[in-house]
């Protein structure tokens, strides 16, 4: 058997480092940049912070904006229309996971342009071409959207989100400037650094996980760990860490896969519009319960990552239970709510159990459930 990693070509890091771009795009050869950035992200002047630098650069650049959090079908068709007419070359993604994913799938669609329906993109459409070049600017600790081969789109019609698989659609680039995430509310820095660990967590218990993707997702549970409750309070040590932290498990999810935390989250975003990093925190500690006594040793080493002492001398059970304790204590800490009361409708719960069964991170779930568990699962969070 033959594992695969793939990662960006390049990836720069650290406060401040935007700057490398003015000289990075004419390096590679770029004239124009098709800045993809969501509206909030512009209007509060983050963009600017890296259009500022491409106007150093004296580089072209067109701004696109129309972008909405859990990207469309119909923001991405708009997305490739601008694009097109832009006479742009290369992509620039500013913001967070939304933004990202908007541009991999227009750069996905304008250099495979049979695949313009989006839906096609769905699980691992068989592209081409790689995508269109993409240099991606994260703005949120969380998504590691910039160093994945993943995306998601959200159809409004079948009110279901749809992931996408595709090693083609990876940015060429990453550029990781933990200044430009400073300026992330309380509430976002919360959620987007508890999907950071519930990727980093989801991607060490996965039925796909091997030796290289545990390290990287082992250091990521540690690092976020030491470093969200920071990020949260507005340290610099604290950005620092988690802009690392999630670019680490970034780098072992994207190439192994996840489990049902996302693909029940998937489901929320698509019927509630709930912010993804919201509903991963909600949903994490329950399914690590869930999903214990599949992991065999594998929670004594998430406990001992998250700083609990003493997992040597534990018995399976109080290592597992110390891992679900630790996870929690951090969501508490950082203000995540505890149950989905006031997101999830009960008569909802068996169509968002149907299409988390049918979202392409339910197979990589340590333990196989059926959609009676997944059911049981979003009503135990509910009073």
């Amino acid at each position: 058997m033959a594992y695969r990693i793939v990662l960006n070509e390049q990836s720069y890091h650290g406060w401040g480092a935007r700057e490398v771009l003015k000289e990075l795009l004419p390096k590679r050869g770029y004239k124009k940049a098709f800045v993809c950035s969501d509206k909030s992200t512009f209007d509060v002047g983050v963009t600017a912070k890296v259009t500022a630098v491409l106007d150093q650069g004296d580089l072209a650049y067109e701004v696109y904006t129309d972008i909405v959090p859990n990207p469309t079908i119909e923001n991405v068709l708009s997305g490739v229309e601008a694009f097109e007419r832009s006479g742009a070359d290369c992509l620039v993604a500013v913001g967070g996971g939304s933004s990202i994913d908007t541009a991999k799938a227009i750069g996905i669609i304008a250099a495979n342009p049979e695949f313009k329906d989006v839906r096609s993109l769905e699980g691992t459409a068989d592209t081409k071409n790689p995508s269109v070049p993409l240099i991606a600017v994260p703005t949120t600790a969380g998504t590691a959207a910039e160093v994945t081969i993943n995306y998601v789109i959200t159809d409004t019609e079948k009110k279901r989100k749809f992931v996408c698989v595709d090693p083609h659609d990876i940015p060429a680039v990453a550029v990781i400037d933990s200044e430009l995430m400073s300026t992330m509310p309380k509430g976002l820095t919360a959620s987007t650094g508890m999907d950071a660990l519930t990727h980093a967590i989801e991607g060490y218990i996965t039925k796909g996980a091997w030796e290289m993707t545990d390290m990287f997702h082992l250091k990521a549970i540690e690092i976020i760990a030491r470093s969200l409750r920071g990020a949260v309070n507005g340290e610099k040590e604290g950005r620092e860490g988690m802009a690392l932290g999630q670019y680490v498990a970034g780098m072992g999810f994207s190439n192994v896969g996840l489990g049902i935390v996302h693909s029940m989250a998937h489901a929320l975003g698509a019927v509630y519009n709930t912010p993804h990093g919201v509903a991963n925190a909600i949903l994490l500690p329950t399914v690590m319960a869930y999903n214990a006594d599949a992991t065999g040793e594998r929670y004594r080493d998430i406990a001992k990552a998250m700083g609990v002492a003493g997992t040597e001398n534990m018995s399976a059970d109080e290592y597992r239970k110390a891992a679900v304790d630790a996870v929690r204590q951090l969501a508490v800490d950082v203000g995540i709510p505890q149950t989905l009361n006031g997101i999830v409708k009960k008569e909802d719960i068996d169509f968002l159990a149907e299409s988390a069964m049918a979202d392409a991170c339910r197979p990589g779930n340590p333990k196989d459930p059926t959609k009676e568990d997944i059911a049981g699962l979003y009503l135990s969070l509910l009073d």
